[in-house]
């Protein structure tokens, strides 16, 4: 499946999801139909309250890493889907840095304007009557769907790495993580084009694994679940630089930290704090 023309749809009326998978196909989407807060996790344990921070627990925390493995390009709320905490969840999609950056369509009955100024209140970015939504999906997913220039991206990657990403990467593979994060931070605001968000995703690595090595358990798998959004959409290789790699190896970091909690993080192998490969296309 291709996350990034992903749509997650929490909706659980039939007749509303075959409608959003039909016309989403058409204009060149798939989606992901979520029923019920259920099949995000199982209510085995109490929900716990929504925070707006990472990291967080139970089945906020589910849902969050979730999310940001899916990659949706949009989500969409169906606000009378009872088994959906939707207002809770808009809140935490919509202000925890790791999801904020995707668009959240909502929909509701019209005669409940309270519900959807609520709505509204949480985050999402567009509210609409259920009468326009059926009437305008086409339209509403193409104008609140969030998708890079693929063409413009692969274009960009052809381009040579800056002098600040050079130091920022040579910085980084002597493992001095702080001081490529200022590099790698410099060559992203010097860069007006698509391809800066490599910088960007380089520059999380780095954080994350300044963290790690600080023993900050909770700064790392921060930096980790932000990361995602970055990274995800950079074509494997991008100026020299072997963007699949480094995506392999952060998750390897990421899953070593998970298992081994914040009680034992400085248990971590560090050896699996990899240099980033690339090659110097000037």
């Amino acid at each position: 499946m291709n996350n990034h023309q992903l749509i997650l749809a929490f909706v659980k009326d039939l007749n509303f999801a075959v409608r959003i998978e039909s016309t989403a196909k058409k204009i060149g989407y798939q989606v992901k139909v979520i029923e019920s807060a259920e099949q995000i996790a199982p209510p085995d344990k109490k929900e716990p309250e929504v925070q707006l921070a990472e990291p967080l627990e139970g089945r906020n925390a589910v849902l969050l890493d979730k999310i940001t493995q899916w990659h949706p390009t949009l989500i969409i709320f169906d606000l009378g889907n009872d088994f959906i905490p939707w207002e809770d969840w808009i809140r935490l999609i919509s202000s925890v840095p790791a999801t904020r950056r995707i668009p959240i369509l909502c929909f509701g009955p019209h005669v409940n304007v309270e519900v959807m100024q609520a709505a509204k209140a949480a985050g999402a970015n567009e509210v609409v009557a259920r009468s326009r939504f059926v009437t305008q999906l086409p339209d509403l997913l193409l104008k609140n769907a969030r998708n890079p220039d693929w063409a413009e991206m692969e274009d960009v990657c052809q381009d040579h790495l800056s002098y600040y990403a050079k130091r920022g990467l040579e910085e980084f593979n002597r493992g001095e993580y702080f001081k490529a994060h200022d590099s790698l931070e410099k060559a992203w605001i010097e860069d007006d084009s698509p391809g800066r968000d490599l910088y960007r995703a380089i520059l999380q690595v780095a954080v994350a694994y300044y963290q790690v090595q600080k023993g900050n358990y909770n700064g790392a798998a921060k930096m980790f679940l932000r990361l995602r959004q970055w990274i995800d959409p950079i074509p494997d290789l991008c100026r020299g630089v072997n963007v699949v790699q480094i995506r392999k190896e952060a998750r390897i970091v990421h899953e070593a930290l998970l298992s081994l909690g914040s009680e034992r993080i400085e248990e971590l192998d560090q050896s699996l704090l990899k240099p980033v490969e690339y090659e110097d296309l000037n």
